[in-house]
Protein backbone atom coordinates (compact mmCIF):
# COMPACT_ATOMS: atom_id res chain seq x y z
CA UNK A 1 0.00 0.00 0.00
CA UNK A 2 1.17 3.53 -0.74
CA UNK A 3 1.03 6.65 1.42
CA UNK A 4 -2.39 7.65 0.04
CA UNK A 5 -3.86 4.28 0.99
CA UNK A 6 -2.54 4.59 4.55
CA UNK A 7 -4.06 8.06 4.87
CA UNK A 8 -7.38 6.71 3.59
CA UNK A 9 -7.30 4.00 6.26
CA UNK A 10 -6.62 6.52 9.01
CA UNK A 11 -9.39 8.79 7.74
CA UNK A 12 -11.79 5.83 7.68
CA UNK A 13 -10.75 4.89 11.22
CA UNK A 14 -11.39 8.46 12.39
CA UNK A 15 -14.85 8.43 10.76
CA UNK A 16 -15.69 5.15 12.47
CA UNK A 17 -14.37 6.42 15.80
CA UNK A 18 -16.16 9.77 15.96
CA UNK A 19 -19.50 8.48 14.68
CA UNK A 20 -19.35 5.57 17.13
CA UNK A 21 -18.36 7.77 20.08
CA UNK A 22 -21.13 10.28 19.46
CA UNK A 23 -23.65 7.45 19.12
CA UNK A 24 -22.35 5.77 22.28
CA UNK A 25 -22.62 8.98 24.32
CA UNK A 26 -26.15 9.64 23.11
CA UNK A 27 -27.13 6.00 23.53
CA UNK A 28 -25.98 5.81 27.15
CA UNK A 29 -27.94 8.94 28.11
CA UNK A 30 -31.07 8.04 26.14
CA UNK A 31 -30.93 4.50 27.46
CA UNK A 32 -30.83 5.82 31.02
CA UNK A 33 -33.84 8.07 30.34
CA UNK A 34 -35.77 5.14 28.86
CA UNK A 35 -34.94 2.98 31.88
CA UNK A 36 -36.06 5.72 34.28
CA UNK A 37 -39.35 6.16 32.42
CA UNK A 38 -40.01 2.43 32.37
CA UNK A 39 -39.22 2.11 36.07
CA UNK A 40 -41.76 4.86 36.77
CA UNK A 41 -44.39 2.16 36.16
CA UNK A 42 -46.65 4.21 33.93
CA UNK A 43 -48.45 1.51 31.91
CA UNK A 44 -48.83 3.25 28.56
CA UNK A 45 -45.31 4.74 28.55
CA UNK A 46 -43.83 1.43 29.66
CA UNK A 47 -45.60 -0.46 26.87
CA UNK A 48 -44.63 2.04 24.17
CA UNK A 49 -40.99 2.09 25.26
CA UNK A 50 -41.01 -1.69 25.58
CA UNK A 51 -42.09 -1.98 21.95
CA UNK A 52 -39.38 0.49 20.91
CA UNK A 53 -36.68 -1.40 22.80
CA UNK A 54 -37.76 -4.74 21.31
CA UNK A 55 -37.95 -3.29 17.78
CA UNK A 56 -34.57 -1.53 17.95
CA UNK A 57 -32.82 -4.59 19.40
CA UNK A 58 -34.33 -6.97 16.84
CA UNK A 59 -33.73 -4.83 13.72
CA UNK A 60 -30.38 -5.44 11.95
CA UNK A 61 -28.20 -2.34 11.72
CA UNK A 62 -28.08 -2.51 7.92
CA UNK A 63 -31.88 -2.56 7.71
CA UNK A 64 -32.17 0.25 10.24
CA UNK A 65 -29.61 2.40 8.40
CA UNK A 66 -31.39 1.97 5.07
CA UNK A 67 -34.79 2.63 6.64
CA UNK A 68 -33.62 5.90 8.19
CA UNK A 69 -31.71 7.11 5.15
CA UNK A 70 -34.42 6.25 2.61
CA UNK A 71 -37.65 6.85 4.52
CA UNK A 72 -37.14 10.46 5.63
CA UNK A 73 -36.76 11.86 2.07
CA UNK A 74 -40.20 10.43 1.24
CA UNK A 75 -41.58 12.90 3.81
CA UNK A 76 -39.57 15.77 2.36
CA UNK A 77 -36.83 15.54 4.99
CA UNK A 78 -33.30 15.25 3.67
CA UNK A 79 -30.80 13.76 6.11
CA UNK A 80 -27.03 13.93 5.88
CA UNK A 81 -25.50 10.46 5.66
CA UNK A 82 -23.39 11.03 8.76
CA UNK A 83 -26.41 12.22 10.74
CA UNK A 84 -28.34 9.18 9.49
CA UNK A 85 -25.49 6.93 10.63
CA UNK A 86 -25.45 8.48 14.11
CA UNK A 87 -29.23 8.19 14.36
CA UNK A 88 -29.10 4.55 13.32
CA UNK A 89 -26.38 3.57 15.80
CA UNK A 90 -27.96 5.64 18.58
CA UNK A 91 -31.38 4.02 18.15
CA UNK A 92 -29.76 0.60 18.30
CA UNK A 93 -27.43 1.10 21.26
CA UNK A 94 -29.91 3.13 23.33
CA UNK A 95 -32.27 0.14 23.32
CA UNK A 96 -29.57 -2.22 24.60
CA UNK A 97 -28.35 0.36 27.13
CA UNK A 98 -31.90 0.84 28.38
CA UNK A 99 -32.06 -2.83 29.34
CA UNK A 100 -28.65 -2.66 31.02
CA UNK A 101 -29.73 0.33 33.12
CA UNK A 102 -33.11 -1.25 33.87
CA UNK A 103 -31.39 -4.40 35.08
CA UNK A 104 -29.23 -2.27 37.39
CA UNK A 105 -32.38 -0.63 38.77
CA UNK A 106 -34.09 -3.97 39.38
CA UNK A 107 -31.08 -5.52 41.13
CA UNK A 108 -30.28 -2.51 43.30
CA UNK A 109 -30.58 -3.09 47.04
CA UNK A 110 -33.80 -1.75 48.59
CA UNK A 111 -32.08 -1.57 51.97
CA UNK A 112 -30.16 1.56 50.99
CA UNK A 113 -33.36 3.22 49.80
CA UNK A 114 -35.08 2.45 53.09
CA UNK A 115 -32.10 3.81 55.03
CA UNK A 116 -32.11 7.02 52.97
CA UNK A 117 -35.85 7.47 53.53
CA UNK A 118 -35.36 6.93 57.28
CA UNK A 119 -32.77 9.73 57.26
CA UNK A 120 -35.21 12.02 55.43
CA UNK A 121 -33.14 12.16 52.26
CA UNK A 122 -34.98 13.39 49.17
CA UNK A 123 -35.39 10.97 46.27
CA UNK A 124 -33.37 13.08 43.83
CA UNK A 125 -30.51 13.44 46.32
CA UNK A 126 -30.62 9.71 47.04
CA UNK A 127 -30.51 8.87 43.34
CA UNK A 128 -27.72 11.34 42.55
CA UNK A 129 -25.42 10.65 45.50
CA UNK A 130 -26.06 7.00 46.38
CA UNK A 131 -27.93 5.02 43.76
CA UNK A 132 -26.60 6.30 40.44
CA UNK A 133 -22.84 6.06 41.24
CA UNK A 134 -23.28 2.43 42.30
CA UNK A 135 -25.40 1.70 39.22
CA UNK A 136 -22.61 3.02 37.00
CA UNK A 137 -20.08 0.71 38.65
CA UNK A 138 -22.46 -2.26 38.39
CA UNK A 139 -23.30 -1.57 34.74
CA UNK A 140 -19.86 -0.54 33.48
CA UNK A 141 -18.71 -3.95 32.13
CA UNK A 142 -22.02 -4.50 30.32
CA UNK A 143 -22.03 -0.94 28.96
CA UNK A 144 -18.49 -1.24 27.62
CA UNK A 145 -19.35 -4.63 26.12
CA UNK A 146 -22.29 -3.04 24.31
CA UNK A 147 -20.04 -0.20 23.11
CA UNK A 148 -17.63 -2.76 21.67
CA UNK A 149 -20.46 -4.55 19.86
CA UNK A 150 -21.64 -1.23 18.43
CA UNK A 151 -18.21 -0.40 17.04
CA UNK A 152 -17.91 -3.87 15.52
CA UNK A 153 -21.38 -3.44 14.01
CA UNK A 154 -20.68 0.06 12.71
CA UNK A 155 -19.59 -1.12 9.22
CA UNK A 156 -23.33 -1.35 8.51
CA UNK A 157 -23.36 2.43 8.00
CA UNK A 158 -21.28 1.99 4.85
CA UNK A 159 -24.47 0.87 3.10
CA UNK A 160 -25.72 4.49 3.10
CA UNK A 161 -22.47 5.89 1.72
CA UNK A 162 -20.50 6.68 4.87
CA UNK A 163 -16.80 6.19 4.12
CA UNK A 164 -15.90 4.34 7.31
CA UNK A 165 -12.95 2.05 7.97
CA UNK A 166 -14.51 -1.04 6.41
CA UNK A 167 -15.61 0.82 3.26
CA UNK A 168 -12.13 2.28 2.83
CA UNK A 169 -10.62 -1.18 3.26
CA UNK A 170 -12.85 -2.57 0.51
CA UNK A 171 -11.92 0.29 -1.80
CA UNK A 172 -8.19 -0.24 -1.29
CA UNK A 173 -8.53 -3.99 -1.79
CA UNK A 174 -10.49 -3.43 -5.01
CA UNK A 175 -7.82 -1.08 -6.39
CA UNK A 176 -4.67 -2.93 -5.31
CA UNK A 177 -6.01 -6.50 -5.71
CA UNK A 178 -4.18 -7.24 -2.45
CA UNK A 179 -6.93 -7.55 0.20
CA UNK A 180 -4.92 -9.19 2.98
CA UNK A 181 -2.80 -6.22 4.12
CA UNK A 182 -5.60 -3.59 4.24
CA UNK A 183 -7.88 -6.06 6.03
CA UNK A 184 -5.18 -6.79 8.62
CA UNK A 185 -4.56 -3.07 9.09
CA UNK A 186 -8.28 -2.42 9.50
CA UNK A 187 -8.46 -5.19 12.10
CA UNK A 188 -5.62 -3.59 14.07
CA UNK A 189 -7.31 -0.17 13.91
CA UNK A 190 -10.61 -1.64 15.16
CA UNK A 191 -8.69 -3.31 17.99
CA UNK A 192 -7.09 0.03 18.92
CA UNK A 193 -10.45 1.83 19.01
CA UNK A 194 -12.04 -0.87 21.17
CA UNK A 195 -8.85 -1.14 23.24
CA UNK A 196 -9.17 2.52 24.24
CA UNK A 197 -12.68 1.81 25.57
CA UNK A 198 -11.47 -1.19 27.54
CA UNK A 199 -8.57 0.81 28.97
CA UNK A 200 -10.95 3.59 30.05
CA UNK A 201 -13.16 0.96 31.70
CA UNK A 202 -10.19 -0.41 33.64
CA UNK A 203 -9.18 3.08 34.78
CA UNK A 204 -12.74 3.84 35.88
CA UNK A 205 -12.99 0.56 37.80
CA UNK A 206 -9.66 1.14 39.57
CA UNK A 207 -10.75 4.65 40.52
CA UNK A 208 -14.09 3.34 41.79
CA UNK A 209 -12.32 0.65 43.85
CA UNK A 210 -10.01 3.30 45.32
CA UNK A 211 -12.89 5.61 46.26
CA UNK A 212 -14.92 2.80 47.84
CA UNK A 213 -12.04 1.14 49.69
Amino acid sequence: MDYYAWMQLLHGAWTTAWISMVSIALGVVIGLVIALLRMAKLPIIDQVLGVYVSWARATPLVTLALFIFLSFPSFGISLDKHFSAILCLTLNTSAFNAEIWRNAFINFSNGQKEAAEALGMQRLTYFRRIMFPQMVIMSLPALVNEMSFLIKGSPAIAVIGVVDLTRVTNRIAAVTYEPLLPILCAGVLYMLIIGVLIKLQQIAERKADYLTS
